[in-house]
């Protein structure tokens, strides 16, 4: 699965996981729960 580049965006933010959940592609961010977004 192609990852987004808006994921790739969070992704490099302070305190952010990548998660696969169900077959979706999450990111979860814990220091800053507004930058959570998903893919799929």
């Amino acid at each position: 699965m192609k990852v987004r580049t808006s994921l790739r965006a969070l992704k490099q933010k302070p305190g952010s996981v990548v998660v696969r959940r169900r077959g979706r592609v999450v990111v979860v961010n814990r220091t800053n729960p507004q930058w959570k977004s998903r893919q799929g």
